[in-house]
């Protein structure tokens, strides 16, 4: 088999396992344009190398304006999308204050868990509302 034929179906493998390891969609459209360079070169037999390597460089900018204009920023919105945030799923709830804040820091019990809070200054055993979270921690104020 011809080597220019093999080398363009060596480079669409390449670049299509190279997608496969580092995920980001960038080598596969490079490596659309490269089975496309394939296909060309497999039924134009004697087309010149510099035509081969100008039409791989179009094709691989054409694919990636393609990528980028119609398939980037389509990503499908979740039904849930505080689902692994979990501190935000609790900004709303009301409970008691289990462990008074003093300089800033307490505690409360909400579900089967504790959280560290901060907030002004309160007593424990009165009702605070989650207004925020700052990593773990969860802004409290008086409810």
């Amino acid at each position: 088999m011809r080597m220019d034929v093999m080398a363009w179906a060596a480079l669409t493998l390449l670049l299509f396992a190279a997608e496969a390891l580092v995920p980001g969609a960038f080598m596969l459209w490079m490596g659309f344009a490269a089975a496309l360079v394939f296909l060309g070169v497999l039924l134009v037999p004697g087309l010149p190398l510099l035509v081969q390597v100008i039409a791989f460089v179009l094709l691989s900018f054409v694919s990636i304006q393609v990528y980028r204009q119609w398939f980037k920023g389509r990503d499908r919105q979740s039904d849930r999308p505080l689902l692994n945030r979990r501190a935000e799923q609790l900004i709303g709830r009301v409970t008691t204050l289990d462990q008074a804040i003093v300089g800033g820091r307490g505690r409360i019990k909400l579900d089967d868990a504790y959280w560290i809070v901060t907030g002004p200054e309160l007593p424990a055993g009165i009702q605070v509302r989650v207004v925020g979270s700052a990593g773990m921690e969860l802004i409290v104020e008086a409810a």
